[in-house]
């Protein structure tokens, strides 16, 4: 996924360099557990060694994204918005805005009282009588020429175990958590699917055209060098 996007989004800046603007693309995602550093992260927050990776059946990688570590696995929403804001605005702290804005929206469909944390990008479940903030969205993006990659990971059913092997995000002073875990019952992740990615289209006001999985090598052929060995690896052709 990652050598997707990146793929996608040089792809994008191409275009805009000849005149050629192509379509903003997002790609929602559940991925096998991995640990991911990001290029200002600190690799000390990683507390497990390579022999617990394995135990656990996780990956480490180092990423090109801003921020510190985070984990991705099932049951978790990641979202990769490869947008083009200089057709939107140019303002990298307020495109972060608008993607917390679009997963509070979300929660809250839920019944899920979420809010930012001043100086601390994601979003956060409100303190309440179950304790202090903690974590459900976590983000970190890459921009190029105003064209972004990478994006947010929404814990809705997250086996949340795993996140005991990092400081998440290098925050050790608050925890993380899931719809999941404050809902006591297990959301269906396609319902948050598509209420998340209505809420993203919503706030950047965008114009939303699905492609399904089984269209997406035919889509893809507008973006150029993504062969079909690349969308085998990561399981979207077989």
């Amino acid at each position: 996924m990652w050598e997707l996007q990146r793929r996608v989004q040089q792809s994008i800046v191409n275009g805009k360099r000849s005149g050629n603007r192509k379509a903003h693309v997002l790609f929602t995602v559940e991925h096998p557990p991995v640990f991911t550093l990001g290029k200002s992260g600190d690799e000390k927050n990683l507390l497990a060694s390579s022999d617990e990776l394995d135990d656990i059946g996780a990956s480490f990688v180092h990423i090109d994204r801003g921020g510190d570590i985070t984990f991705h696995g099932p049951g978790q929403l990641v979202v990769y918005p490869i947008l083009d804001l200089e057709q939107i605005f140019t303002d990298v702290g307020k495109y972060l805005r608008y993607l917390e804005e679009a997963v509070i929206r979300t929660c809250a469909s839920w019944n899920i009282s979420t809010d930012r944390f001043e100086g601390r990008t994601g979003v956060w479940v409100t303190a309440d009588s179950h304790g202090p903030e903690r974590k459900i969205c976590a983000m970190g993006i890459k921009a190029s020429r105003w064209v972004t990659m990478h994006g947010l990971a929404l814990n809705v059913s997250t086996d949340l175990t795993y996140f005991s092997r990092i400081v998440p995000c290098g925050i050790d002073d608050r925890g993380v958590t899931s719809m999941e875990k404050e809902l006591g019952v297990k959301p269906e992740t396609v319902q948050i699917r598509e209420s998340l990615i209505t809420n993203i289209v919503d706030v950047f006001e965008l114009e939303p055209d699905e492609v399904s999985a089984a269209n997406l090598p035919s889509f893809l052929k507008e973006f150029g060098d993504i062969d079909g060995s690349l969308l085998s690896q990561i399981g979207l052709v077989d």
